[in-house]
């Protein structure tokens, strides 16, 4: 490293966020960004360590040293290229990713770890700016065509990595735009769609094929596609939500997070939503059912909607704050996160189960919730949920169920397919990504259930690793 010493005397800075009042009003990207010359100090904090946890933390395998020595150099080109080396889309990480990198970071272990998130996302923001990434297209073609089935980032991935080995890769999306949950479950003010655009016009210049807006087993036959291509790569996701089965479920005004999510971006991008279809949170008080990521995003959406208030319950515990000894450093810490969306306002509580959704002429108006607790069953070392008989009623017009995702949709490809699933209902691959049946493979969400961006993304560079021995191998 150009300065071992720099953690001793610069402090971690990082680049915040928009005014509250401010990043309200519209669904730009929330964060901001430090100059070129903080950016440098940051990067050169990183220790280079014997055992660098970061790289060990990262699904991809991230080689963050290398890269932030490279930052701090003012190398952008070389940053850039060792980034993408192991990371086909930082772009999209370095605004998405919960940073498991930096929670491994040793300087974590005095709660100052590198900024190695909105380092990376500066990597990628000035190698575009300055002309260093270009449209690589590989000088022969092998003459194999691959289908991937799916156009988030594991499809995405797996299409990319094909693509620059030389096979011809046409990806098929059911919806009317490339990017999957990328475009369609992330909110604008986290990952603004033109990212997307900007790699999807890429990869064409390189030769991936898109064909958005057409729906593998119903605008296109599933054994077509299995008979034209010399492999196929199952990318849908996990698209079925964790539901609620409680009395009141069918009022109007409950929905599952990504309705509200999906529907709020295609309005950001033009499209009409009509009157009596429209999900909307202004002037109502909104209840938000999880704890998660997309709870937090629902959060963030409701408020920009101008919800009178926002309310947001989760059945688990309150994470300690802080520290948390039953997940030590290096491990992923089990603490309190509060998010953007939260800071924007936001009733956050814990340990509140539903019990029922009420409502007038047919619409809801509150929801029941009983207090629980958690006690561990000492002969199994399981912990058991106990109801207390605490009950009290939430006033809400509005209710999001965001309780996660269990698994891909079974009534479409997979059963027209006939693939093997595992007890999860995900579509059971070997270790090269490949399923029950010859040349069909699966990646990221489909094949492991709801995951993270990052490790779709690893997901995707694997199945191509696997699609690509195989085709080599025929």
């Amino acid at each position: 490293m150009g300065n071992p010493k720099a953690f001793l005397t610069i402090h971690r800075k990082e680049a915040g966020y928009r005014p509250v009042s401010d990043r309200i009003r519209d669904y730009g990207e929330v964060e901001q960004t430090l100059n070129p010359e903080d950016r440098r100090l940051q990067a050169s904090r990183c220790m280079e360590c014997g055992v660098p946890f970061c790289h060990w933390s990262c699904p991809l395998g991230n080689k963050q040293p290398e890269w932030q020595d490279r930052l701090f150099k003012n190398d952008i080109k070389g940053a850039y290229t060792l980034l993408t080396a192991t990371d086909d889309f930082p772009e999209f990480t370095g605004r998405v990713c919960p940073a498991l990198c930096e929670k491994g970071c040793v300087l974590n272990k005095i709660h100052e770890p590198v900024t190695i998130r909105e380092n990376e996302a500066a990597i990628v923001e000035r190698a575009f700016l300055e002309g260093y990434v270009r449209p690589y297209v590989p000088k022969h073609r092998t003459g194999k065509r691959v289908a991937v089935i799916g156009s988030g980032p594991a499809g995405l991935a797996c299409a990319n990595q094909l693509n620059r080995r030389g096979h011809s890769v046409t990806v098929f999306e059911k919806n009317e735009a490339i990017g999957g949950l990328l475009r369609f479950g992330i909110p604008d003010f986290k990952l603004n769609k033109s990212i997307i655009d900007r790699r999807v016009a890429l990869m064409t210049e390189e030769g991936v094929e898109f064909k958005p807006g057409v729906e593998v087993g119903k605008d296109i036959a599933v054994e077509d596609i299995v008979r034209d291509y010399d492999a196929v790569c199952i990318a849908i996701g996990a698209e079925v939500p964790r539901d609620l089965k409680v009395e009141g479920r069918d009022l109007k005004g409950v929905h599952f997070a990504l309705e509200l999510l999906q529907q709020q971006n295609r309005v950001n991008a033009g499209r009409e939503i009509s009157r009596d279809d429209r999900i909307s949170a202004k002037g109502k008080n909104v209840l938000v059912i999880g704890g998660g990521d997309t709870g937090s995003d629902c959060v963030g959406t409701a408020n920009r909607q101008g919800a009178l208030s926002v309310t947001q319950i989760e059945i688990m515990p309150k994470p300690p704050e802080g520290e948390n000894p039953a997940t030590p450093w290096p491990y992923w810490p089990v603490v309190l996160k509060t998010s953007s969306s939260h800071d924007e306002g936001c009733n956050r509580r814990w340990l509140l189960d539903t019990r029922r959704i009420i409502g007038e002429n047919g619409k809801v108006t509150e929801v029941e919730v009983e207090e629980v607790r958690w006690e561990k069953d000492e002969a199994t070392g399981r912990m058991n949920l106990i109801h207390t008989g605490n009950v009290e009623r939430i006033k809400a017009e509005l209710v999001l169920l965001a309780m996660g995702f269990t698994n891909p949709v079974q009534d479409g490809i997979l059963k027209q397919l006939g693939v093997d699933k595992d007890a999860r209902g995900n579509v059971k691959v070997d270790d090269k990504q490949q399923s029950s049946i010859d040349k069909v493979f699966a990646a990221g969400d489909a094949s492991t259930g709801a995951s993270l961006v990052v490790r779709c993304i690893a997901s995707g560079r694997k199945a191509a690793e696997g699609i690509h021995n195989y085709l080599t191998e025929k």
